[in-house]
């Protein structure tokens, strides 16, 4: 039965072994992404997941476009450590346009679902929810100071950005077709070498 903090006698302990049920939900909604599809994503099948009443998400998630906010969000910072932990690397001086390229496409083929969510259609009101745009932002940001040229950093991300859309929508087939997202990264690389290469870092 449902109870007055919003967890089903079956799903109490499940809730409350992640902390809260905020991150129960959030928990929740990353495995059914991760392992089901974008399109299973629902308040209800979280909840549903999480172990808790129907109504216990909208405690924290006031519609369905909050909670798909909320991932996009943390999908940003991922992206945005993915491309610092390389450019941080001493080793990638002479080639940073490729080194963030493949990192870059090591987090998309890690994140497919979560790459089509964060640039997707399925949040309209961007502007609803500013810390989204906060992290946004942030990976071009990253991505800018690594070149130490906004411009050439937009113009990579697009580029790569690009790449990336293509492959999940299947328009372009870089080998993943035949060997899997895994391939990604290295044919990024190459591209982008060939894309950029009068540029001197």
């Amino acid at each position: 039965m449902d109870r007055s903090d919003g967890t089903t006698e079956t799903g109490r302990a499940r809730a409350y072994h992640h902390g809260d049920l905020r991150n129960a939900l959030l928990d929740a909604a990353r495995t059914i992404l991760e392992e089901e599809s974008l399109a299973e994503l629902s308040l209800r099948a979280v909840a549903r997941k999480a172990g808790v009443s129907h109504a216990a998400p909208y405690r924290h998630f006031p519609n369905h476009e909050a909670l798909l906010a909320e991932l996009a969000t943390e999908g940003f910072a991922e992206l945005r450590d993915e491309i610092g932990s390389v450019v941080n690397s001493p080793d990638v001086e002479s080639d940073r346009i490729a080194k963030i390229g493949a990192a870059y496409m090591r987090f998309v083929a890690r994140r497919p679902a979560l790459a089509s969510l964060m640039f997707g259609p399925q949040l309209p009101n961007r502007d609803s929810f500013p810390k989204l745009g906060e992290m946004a932002d942030a990976v071009g940001s990253e991505i800018g100071t690594a070149l130490h040229d906004s411009a050439l950093g937009l113009a990579v991300w697009a580029a790569v950005h690009g790449l990336a859309m293509l492959i999940l929508r299947n328009v372009v087939d870089l080998g993943q077709r035949k060997s899997g997202l895994d391939v990604l990264p290295s044919r990024a690389e190459i591209i982008l070498r060939s894309l950029f290469s009068t540029r001197r870092d």
